[in-house]
């Protein structure tokens, strides 16, 4: 019933008001009394030590009849006294005995108990007693007279003092009911001036915990609640604000999750499946919806147990071949005691091993091709340094092998440069129009007397002429150059090599086609590779350096176009050069 803060607010300032008026009325009533009893005490003091009123007594004690001579003395200062026949009366009363003689209530007088103020006065002694718990006051002196001794007694019944103590108590109870109701009415207009705001900021706090963020709330004055709901605008703004860029950061990264390249699987520490993106199922070829456990996943490279007691920030990094590919798995626990499970961190380095295979293979290739014609000169440069009598034929022979195999690294260390070139980005081009069919007939007719030292046939036929085209004329002249040089060198003697050029839509294609010794099926695809040879020990022998394919392929590219090999081995070799009319460069 109380629980809300608005009742608990009504009550309390309620049980306030209840408090103050029961304080009050207690005090005003205790003070009350107090003057009752103070008021009587000083009359009966003031009256007892005026010397005309004792004198008067004690002649009147001293009469015949002296009860009814201070009977008419005390009627006589009734007024100094207060008595008033009703609620206060005095009483003459034997000093000997206690027996009321006479008094201003005849009816009551023979009824008077022996207090222990008219006992007092019997023993000789003023006594008053104005006891607040008592039902009555009283005072009695003893007076000494020739006719004895004798006890005033005055009383007081108290009933002015419970008449008033009652009224009072009357109107603190009427005070108390309007200030209940009062207090209630104030109570509820200021418990909801307080509770109004305070309810408003409750419901934004469960609408923000439910996920709602409501409009600013409204600020009227410069009190507490008002700082605590300025406070708390200021506060959700900022919250609103730090989950929209939290919202934003998971986005982005459920984002990169999905989508990153590398595999990412998390498992709980009983081996579980947390949680896996896409690239993980692809590359180890599994669907983690199938519930696929740590065990049977990564279980034979490190056990679940094993992971968990890495300390971080270390790892286990093991390497895996599957389907095809080689995966690299980086093995690590994440989170506390009670999240703790495994991460796996899946890497596709494949393609990162085959060109590290490449690599080295292109290294090997060039110490082989430089070794070889270095060993030629320095074994042909020491026989002329050691031998003095060698004949001048001979000299000049092994003179002209040293020039050839210099010339031989020459055309290698030219071709490497080159294809660095292309690698980096940094090769110049000369891009013009100029007239294909021109530079090929140019090409055919360098070409021609080589192919004719064989007893080749060449030919050279065109579908369309001119033809116009844009680019590096030097390069693609090498380009063609290269191909038929080596449709010549690897055709045996009395071939037909024949270069066909013709339009294609919006490209030109340059077809060179032999009947020489053909390619093999499984050696075709790497034909383009940097220092690849079908036949080594032959193509070494020809002067080839292995990267005359390599380099007409990216010169082709380059502009644009393709280069295409149909080959059957023993048979013949078809390659076509296909170039945009328009360079691409």
């Amino acid at each position: 019933m109380f629980r809300s803060l608005r009742a608990r607010l009504v009550l309390l300032i309620l049980m306030l008001v209840i408090v103050m008026m029961a304080v009050v009325g207690a005090f005003l009533i205790n003070r009350t009394a107090r003057f009752q009893l103070e008021d009587y005490s000083s009359k009966m003091a003031e009256a007892f030590r005026s010397e005309d009123f004792v004198l008067d007594l004690q002649r009147a004690a001293d009469d015949k009849n002296a009860p009814q001579a201070m009977k008419s003395v005390l009627r006589a200062y009734s007024g100094l006294l207060g008595i008033d026949t009703v609620q206060r009366n005095f009483y003459i009363l034997d000093a000997d005995t206690g027996e009321s003689l006479a008094g201003s209530d005849d009816r009551t007088s023979a009824d008077l108990p022996l207090t222990s103020t008219i006992l007092a006065a019997l023993n000789g002694r003023v006594e008053s007693s104005t006891r607040i718990d008592d039902d009555y006051m009283d005072t009695a002196v003893p007076i000494s007279g020739k006719q004895g001794q004798y006890v005033v007694y005055i009383k007081d019944t108290k009933d002015n003092l419970q008449q008033l103590i009652a009224q009072i108590f009357s109107l603190i109870l009427q005070a108390l009911l309007i200030g209940v109701v009062l207090s209630v009415l104030l109570s509820l207009l200021v418990s909801k001036a307080i509770t109004t705001p305070l309810e408003r900021l409750t419901q934004s706090t469960k609408q923000m915990a439910a996920g709602q963020f409501v409009a600013e709330l409204e600020v009227t004055g410069d009190d507490e609640i008002s700082i605590l709901t300025r406070t708390f605008n200021t506060m959700a703004m900022k919250l609103q604000q730090s989950l929209e860029e939290i919202g934003a950061e998971r986005d982005k990264l459920g984002t990169l999750f999905l989508h990153m390249t590398d595999g990412v699987a998390s498992f709980s520490r009983d081996g579980v499946p947390i949680q896996a993106n896409p690239a993980a199922e692809r590359l180890l070829g599994i669907s983690f919806a199938q519930m696929h456990s740590y065990g049977e996943v990564f279980g034979a490279l490190a056990p679940l147990f094993e992971v968990l007691s890495v300390k971080e920030p270390r790892y286990i990094q093991r390497e895996l071949d599957l389907l095809g590919r080689t995966l690299l798995i980086y093995l690590a626990p994440f989170g506390k005691v009670a999240t703790e499970g495994v991460m796996a961190v899946i890497h596709d380095v494949t393609e990162q091993k085959r060109l590290d295979d490449l690599r080295r293979e292109f290294v090997s290739n060039v110490s082989h091709e430089l070794r070889t014609p270095l060993t030629n000169i320095r074994s042909y440069a020491e026989t002329l340094h050691d031998t003095a009598d060698l004949p001048p034929e001979t000299a000049r022979t092994f003179s002209q092998v040293i020039l050839n195999e210099a010339e031989r690294m020459n055309r290698i260390v030219r071709d490497l440069l080159t294809l660095s070139r292309f690698d980096y980005g940094k090769m110049d081009w000369h891009v013009m129009p100029f007239q294909l069919d021109t530079m090929l007939q140019n090409i055919y007719a360098a070409m021609h007397l080589e192919a004719k030292k064989m007893s080749h046939t060449l030919t050279l036929t065109f579908d369309h002429t001119p033809i116009a085209i844009s680019g590096d004329r030097e390069r693609l002249e090498q380009v063609v150059a290269n191909i038929l040089s080596n449709a010549i060198k690897y055709t045996p003697q009395g071939g037909c090599i024949d270069m066909h050029v013709k339009t294609d839509a919006d490209r030109v294609l340059i077809v060179v086609t032999d009947n020489g010794i053909g390619i093999p099926a499984e050696d075709i695809p790497r034909l383009f590779e940097r220092f690849y040879r079908v036949d080594k020990a032959r193509a070494r022998h020809l002067g080839g350096t292995g990267l005359g394919l390599a380099i007409a392929k990216e010169i082709v590219e380059t502009h644009g176009g393709s280069i295409e090999i149909e080959s059957t081995f023993g048979k013949g070799t078809t390659m076509t050069v296909a170039l945009p009319l328009e360079c691409l460069l």
